[in-house]
């Protein structure tokens, strides 16, 4: 299944504890429609003593976000738009583009 979003995307969070966060998708689960984005969502997990961290004790870390969740930001307007599907003339491919503003989204 094709997502709205895509990875180095900039999205804004609709709903949760981080409504109107903003950044950047780091990773995403197409399986479960799940993004893990940059700041956002952040969870404390507790970690054992190894050689990468030799004191252990407890990490902050992104969580997954379901991508019904969040909206992908114009970079043309800086603002939150929905995205919609269409084939470029020139190259014949399907490309995304803004609804606001008609651009294509790179």
């Amino acid at each position: 299944m094709k997502l709205h979003i895509k990875k180095d995307d900039l999205v804004l969070v609709l709903a949760g504890d981080a409504k109107g966060q903003e950044g950047k998708v780091l990773s995403i689960d197409k399986i479960k429609n799940r993004a893990v984005v940059e700041g956002v969502n952040m969870v404390s997990k507790h970690t054992r003593p190894d050689a990468k961290n030799p004191q252990g004790g407890i990490i902050k870390k992104e969580s997954s976000i379901h991508v019904s969740n969040l909206m992908l930001v114009d970079a043309g307007t800086g603002k939150p738009t929905r995205v919609g599907r269409k084939r470029d003339e020139k190259s014949d491919k399907l490309v995304r583009y803004s609804k606001k503003t008609g651009e294509v989204i790179k």
